[in-house]
């Protein structure tokens, strides 16, 4: 009977826990690209900076080098975001199935932690995409603002969620 429970909790999350798995394979895929395509994917972003050379950036190369960089950091922290949010979602959705709250709980719960850690880490890898041709990342991030702050609230959201259903079934529970 509680190997059934728990078949109809993972149902009922199905959703939250694909956007978990969504957002490992995103990761991962990411790592590949790294290792296949670096240094095309360096060059690429280094020619959007280049081609916008005088209007972003004043001819300045210092300027442009401090943004490729940050923007391969921005790209990387996607890959790391990916992992370790995804990998974090996938463990909370799997232990909210033990945690047996309602229906509605578990559904609302599991679909913020998933499409919040595929949200955020898209983020990352958009803003790092977005800075070379915007000539700063303060001004990627600012444009994806939209993008960054719901998504890391509804990962923020669902542990606090995750960790209210801990609360209730394994402290308040008689």
């Amino acid at each position: 009977m509680e190997q059934d429970s728990f078949i109809q909790s993972m149902r009922v999350m199905r959703i939250g826990l694909l956007f978990a798995l969504i957002t490992l394979v995103f990761g991962f895929c990411l790592g590949g690209v790294f290792g296949a395509f670096e240094h095309s994917l360096k060059d690429h972003l280094k020619g959007k900076a280049t081609s916008v050379l005088e209007e972003k950036y004043s001819s300045d190369t210092a300027k442009v080098d401090k943004a490729l960089s940050k923007a391969w950091t921005y790209i990387k922290r996607a890959h790391i975001h990916a992992n370790g949010l995804g990998t974090a979602s996938l463990a909370m959705i799997l232990f909210l199935a033990f945690c047996s709250p309602s229906q509605g709980l578990l559904f609302l719960t599991s679909l913020f932690l998933g499409i919040g850690s595929f949200g955020y880490s898209l983020f990352w890898l958009f803003a790092g995409l977005l800075t070379p041709s915007l000539g700063s990342s303060e001004a990627a991030k600012e444009a994806l603002t939209f993008l960054a702050f719901p998504s890391s609230g509804l990962c923020l959201i669902g542990v606090f969620m995750t960790t209210y259903c801990c609360i209730k079934k394994f402290f308040l529970s008689h």
